[in-house]
């Protein structure tokens, strides 16, 4: 630990997410690579967010190592390739399966670097650190407007792009709004031009308040807790809109109060959605249906304090049985964003254009 966790020892971080900095600390390889879980897959989506958890914990080498390892495993044309743990099956029961995933060059999991880098320039200041993965970050969202429409909108991935499995998704682009957003005041910052991106931005912000018909042409996502509440955590959407956005749609995702389920139709409570939607209701100033909604999140630990990957509420059980990276990411960052004490909290929260 570098130090910058022991000044905020009065943090939901310090007295309940400990255990959580650990286990991701346990799944990141002595290369910085941080995958699910152990053996199990990786994309830099995830990654990024595991390291951005590390460091709003004080873990600033070990964020630092993640940060180096995509530097230095970025391809030529600056994607990298994800591999999509989603599509494995289950080996049994309860435990997903730790064979090799199909990888592809996404577009969000490409672009989500920048967001990770200028929240490590946030909380730590370390400007020079931050001009060694520059020009990864310029790489990275140069490739992701390669594939941007002229309606605004972003291909999901590079070997969907002219093909029949080519879509533009509304979550994903959702998130490229942020991370085009970070990538343009990390270009302030450095003194760097970026009106390139900026028109990237432009014309992906208008396609999202333009509504969700320029999105999801195979009709997959809708069902998809993530397509309700990213468009309002990217800042996509005015705050009378956005409050109005979710309230629309509270009772199909929360139910019961327990939780947000990921998909509507399933019996499903998952800890990283749950936590994301903490975020989205920071944004829009809805703290106190945020305090609520995370105290949910304290019954989904192990009796030694990590998160399980969710609740399958019909059975009553922690299904399935593994503890992902980014889903103990996702609730340090929720955390972090509640306290308001590091300097990087509200990155993923407030307006940053």
């Amino acid at each position: 630990m570098d130090g910058l966790f022991n000044t905020v020892e009065s943090t939901r971080i310090a007295r309940h997410l400990r255990p959580a900095v650990d286990r991701i600390l346990e799944i990141q390889t002595d290369a910085g690579a941080i995958a699910w879980f152990e053996n199990g897959a990786w994309d830099p989506w995830n990654h990024v967010e595991s390291a951005m958890a590390l460091c709003a914990a004080g873990e600033l080498t070990a964020a630092a190592r993640a940060y180096d390892y995509l530097a230095t495993h970025q391809l030529a044309d600056g994607a990298w390739f994800g591999e999509y743990g989603n599509a494995l099956p289950m080996v049994d029961r309860l435990y997903i399966s730790r064979d090799k995933a199909p990888a592809v060059r996404d577009t969000n999991f490409c672009a989500y670097p920048a967001v990770g880098v200028f929240h490590y320039l946030e909380q730590t200041g370390d400007i020079e650190q931050v001009q060694t993965w520059w020009p990864m970050v310029t790489r990275a969202l140069d490739f992701v407007l390669t594939l941007q429409r002229p309606d605004g909108t972003i291909s999901w991935a590079l070997e969907a792009w002219g093909s029949a499995e080519d879509d533009a998704l509304l979550a994903g682009n959702a998130s490229i709004l942020k991370s085009l957003a970070c990538g343009i005041r990390l270009a302030i910052a450095l003194g760097q031009p970026s009106e390139h991106w900026r028109q990237g931005y432009e014309a992906l912000r208008t396609a999202l308040r333009s509504g969700p018909l320029l999105f999801d042409r195979r009709g997959q996502g809708a069902r998809f807790a993530m397509d309700w509440y990213y468009p309002v955590l990217s800042g996509a959407l005015e705050p009378v809109r956005a409050r109005d956005h979710i309230s629309a749609r509270w009772d199909m995702f929360v139910p019961d109060e327990r939780g947000c389920l990921c998909v509507q139709d399933q019996p499903w409570i998952t800890a990283a959605e749950t936590a994301e939607l903490v975020l989205a209701l920071v944004a829009i100033n809805e703290m106190e249906q945020a305090e609520a909604l995370f105290s949910t999140l304290l019954d989904l630990r192990d009796e030694g304090g990590a998160f399980w990957m969710g609740l399958q509420t019909e059975e009553e059980i922690y299904w399935p049985q593994e503890q992902p990276s980014w889903t103990q990411a996702a609730i340090i960052l929720a955390a972090d964003a509640l306290d308001n004490t590091s300097a990087a909290s509200r990155i993923l929260t407030r307006p940053l254009l």
